[in-house]
């Protein structure tokens, strides 16, 4: 029995340890299955981020790809377009100038090479179709050279190209400013083109830069009707308006610089009426108004400075009439007033500056009729009347300075009938009448004295007949200070 347990015994034990070898070895290769399937885990990660890299990697591979066919596609239609516009069809050169301006409206980058490209070829040679038949030689039995007649059909050809051209900026210009085809913000460049027509009706030329140096605008009407200027700037510097009407009725030219510098009015009709000016500065330094008709009525000039020094003035009429000037300084220093008709008929001048320092009025008719001058200082300092007209007829000084000092009258009239000077300075101290008419017929000076000393009267007249002032006027001449009603005044 003794045997029997021991060898019952010893069995069980080894099936013990069998067990225990067993369950050992199990969880031994759980383990290894579980850290394998760790690895395999592990794996698929790297699996999936190497997959997402280079699915990443075949999208930037397309998008490159898509982005090279794109400029390649935008560089052909930009060679198609180009190519079209120098054909010799017209037809053709038509089709290029759509698909340009179609290529401008889905090329961001591009765009600004486009426009550049509408604008050079506004800016090529350009024979007007009304010179053809100047240029043309003279035939036997009033009979048209057959030549004539097809440089003729080219250049009637050519302009309709041209204003195909306008139109279509024209338009883009009009579109808001979110409009994917706006053509807002960039630079044109319209250097010594000759405009013979057009509509800019509308458009907006905000920030960059705008030029129309050089330009010349004759024929038919050109129009910039409600445009409007935003910032940057804008030259007309040099530009010639020959013929037609060019018209900037209501537009809004809004900060910024405008400049007119050197431009010449020499035919047709310009006209600002109830454009406005806010701020900035506008210049018409040295410009020429010799024929044409230039009308500002009702324009609005806002703070900033307006600037006519050394403009000439020879046109049949240059209009401000019912103008308003707020703040800011306008200048017509040294400007020449010679056989013109310039007209500030109700005009305003709320606060600002007006200079007339150094104008030649010769022969010409200025009015400032029932112009209202409200704080403002308007100077003709050193300016010299020779002939002509100048009237201040009726019109209202409050407050502010009117200031004659060292001009001089030399012929011609200088008219304040009615006027009334409201607490404003006036002063013609060192002025010379040496001829011509000067007359305050029924002025009304309250406030402030009128100073006339150190003026020299050595000819002419000067009527001071129902002129009243609240305090004598001031001269060298006469110690009790009243003047006679009419000077009578030797010949110098």
């Amino acid at each position: 029995m003794k045997l029997v347990f021991a060898v019952v015994a010893g069995v069980g034990g080894v099936a013990a340890l069998v067990v225990a070898y067993r369950r050992q070895r199990v969880a031994e290769h759980t383990n290894k299955l579980a850290e394998f399937a760790h690895q395999l885990a592990h794996a698929a990660d790297l699996r999936a981020e190497v997959t997402k890299v280079l699915a990443q990697a075949a999208d930037e591979r397309a998008k490159i790809e898509t982005d090279r066919n794109g400029v390649r596609l935008f560089n052909e239609r930009f060679a198609t377009a180009s190519e079209q516009l120098g054909s010799a069809k017209v037809a053709v050169r038509l089709a290029g100038v759509h698909a340009m301006a179609g290529l401008a409206d889905d090329w961001w980058e591009g765009r600004q090479t486009c426009i550049d490209v509408l604008c050079a070829y506004l800016r090529l040679p350009y024979t007007h179709p009304a010179d053809v038949s100047d240029q043309a030689p003279a035939q036997a039995d009033d009979q048209v050279p057959i030549a004539n007649v097809e440089i003729d059909r080219a250049s009637r050809e050519e302009r309709e190209v041209r204003h195909t051209v306008i139109r279509l900026v024209g338009r883009r210009l009009r579109h808001v400013a979110d409009d994917s085809a706006s053509w807002r913000g960039y630079d044109f460049d319209f250097t010594g083109v000759v405009f013979d027509g057009g509509d800019f009706t509308g458009s907006v030329f905000s920030g960059g830069r705008v030029s129309f140096g050089g330009a010349i605008f004759r024929g038919e009407s050109v129009s910039f009707g409600g445009a409007r200027f935003d910032g940057g700037l804008v030259s007309f510097a040099g530009a010639s308006f020959d013929s037609g009407k060019v018209s900037f009725d209501s537009a809004k030219f809004d900060g910024g610089e405008v400049s007119f510098v050197g431009a010449s009015f020499g035919g047709g009709k310009v006209s600002f009426d109830w454009a406005t000016f806010d701020g900035g500065e506008v210049s018409f330094v040295g410009a020429s108004f010799d024929g044409s008709e230039v009308s500002f009525d009702r324009a609005t000039f806002d703070g900033g400075e307006v600037s006519f020094r050394r403009a000439t003035f020879k046109s049949r009429l240059v209009s401000f009439r019912e103008t308003r000037f707020s703040s800011g300084q306008v200048s017509f220093d040294a400007a020449s007033f010679s056989g013109s008709g310039l007209y500030f008929d109700r005009a305003t001048f709320d606060g600002g500056r007006v200079h007339f320092r150094g104008a030649t009025f010769d022969g010409s008719y200025v009015t400032f009729d029932r112009t209202t001058f409200h704080g403002a200082e308007v100077t003709f300092i050193g300016a010299t009347f020779s002939d002509g007209r100048v009237s201040f007829d009726g019109a209202m000084f409050d407050d502010g300075w009117v200031n004659f000092d060292e001009a001089r009258f030399g012929g011609g009239m200088v008219v304040f009938g009615a006027a009334k000077f409201d607490g404003a300075r006036v002063s013609f101290r060192n002025a010379t009448f040496a001829d011509g008419w000067v007359g305050f017929g029924e002025a009304r000076f309250s406030g402030r004295q009128v100073d006339f000393s150190g003026a020299k009267f050595v000819g002419g007249e000067v009527l001071f007949h129902g002129a009243a002032f609240l305090i004598p006027p001031r001269f060298d001449d006469w110690p009790a200070g009243q003047p006679p009603g009419v000077l009578f005044l030797p010949e110098a």
